[in-house]
């Protein structure tokens, strides 16, 4: 083990755990800490499957992007808590299939700002732009400037909130917070979302939750009731929510609930 002191970016703070880094640690990244790696493998002790998990969530994301556009029509994309960039980033998939795609990214992490710049590089008839916000104040990053400038509100949006609404408190009504990005989504926008959850193996889980309030950090996972409010009256498209390695898997699945998630994307009327 090195002795040499970690250095982080500007408004870092290494002696506090963040999700994105503990998610960037499993997934094999470099952009964590000592804090991150210990409560990561704290998790990994918890639930063995982890890094299968995180990366199935990954996929999701590919599949998501890739069906959008294919199959959806469509052309630009809000992704909130976008985390730290493992590449194929989202914009990449969706570029790949329509060259013109805008994404716009959001994190309040400052790590992942240093990143920014990766994520901004797009095909010339696209966009791809980061914006600084938290998914606590929904109004900030709808109100905000450059997300205006790039994505068109009189046409469809893929909104995804991949792994982040469980950072958020029942008391500090994620619910109301998802209503708020609804309600300002056009007509035939669609809305990708995974949710950890306790529903297929408790007792790991809840070990896994233990080990992140432990450390400071809130962590909820949710019944498949409580993740299905999030979609409001939205229609779910199939095959429905369903666990993250079953929604329209490229190969079959052995066993889709070895990956805590509830996953689903549903399309405004």
């Amino acid at each position: 083990m090195s002795d040499t002191p970690e250095v982080a970016p500007p408004g870092v703070n290494i002696n506090v755990p963040h999700s994105a880094r503990i998610y960037d640690y499993w997934l094999g990244g470099k952009d964590n800490f000592a804090v991150d790696r210990a409560v990561g493998e704290a998790m990994i002790k918890a639930i063995p499957g982890m890094r299968y998990m995180a990366g199935e969530n990954r996929k999701f994301v590919h599949r998501v992007a890739r069906d959008l556009v294919k199959k959806e029509g469509v052309r630009q994309f809000l992704d909130v808590g976008t985390g730290i960039p493992t590449r194929p980033n989202l914009h990449e998939i969706a570029q790949r299939h329509a060259r013109e795609a805008r994404v716009v990214y959001v994190d309040n992490d400052p790590i992942v700002l240093v990143h920014a710049r990766a994520l901004m590089i797009s095909t010339d008839e696209g966009r791809s732009e980061y914006i600084s916000a938290d998914l606590r104040d929904p109004e900030s990053i709808l109100a905000d400037k450059v997300l205006n400038e790039t994505l068109d509100f009189s046409e469809p949006i893929g909104l995804t909130l991949i792994a982040i609404l469980m950072l958020i408190a029942d008391e500090d009504d994620p619910w109301s917070t998802v209503d708020v990005l609804r309600d300002k989504m056009p007509s035939g926008s669609l809305l990708a979302i995974t949710h950890p959850t306790a529903d297929f193996a408790p007792d790991e889980v809840n070990e896994a939750v233990a080990a992140a309030t432990g450390a400071g950090m809130t962590l909820v996972a949710r019944t498949e009731s409580q993740v299905r409010r999030f979609f409001g009256d939205w229609e779910l498209l199939e095959p429905g929510l369903v666990p993250v390695s079953s929604w329209r898997p490229d190969e079959p699945v052995d066993n889709p609930k070895a990956a805590y998630y509830w996953s689903g994307v549903a399309r405004k009327p």
